[in-house]
């Protein structure tokens, strides 16, 4: 599963990726692909294709239409991180969040 997380600069997620990728490996999902982008580069990874679900940070929430519209028509589901999870970065929880994600898609 590739997941791509964007924020403000893509800096402040990278704590969350690395606890997402601890997750993973603790429930036996090593082919997880989890990687953190400033939005401003949402528009060239989603294009690239091969992204299956795209979370911004919940200081980016008010961006989500425009993450819509990117994600939409690619067929990638897109949301905001819960602000709590995010704020404790609680990789399981973003991790199961992102799943549920692709499977409601």
């Amino acid at each position: 599963m590739v997941i791509r997380l964007f924020c403000a600069g893509g800096m402040s997620t990278s704590v969350l990726v690395n606890k997402m990728l601890e997750a993973a490996q603790k429930k036996g999902k090593d082919n997880m692909d989890i990687a953190a982008f400033s939005t401003q580069e949402m528009e060239r990874i989603i294009a690239q294709g091969n992204v299956d679900v795209a979370l911004l940070g919940p200081q980016v929430g008010f961006q989500l239409q425009k993450a819509k519209d990117i994600c939409d028509p690619a067929g990638v589901p897109v949301g905001i991180i819960p602000a709590a999870d995010y704020g404790m970065c609680n990789g399981m929880n973003v991790l199961k969040f992102a799943c549920k994600m692709v499977k409601n898609k």
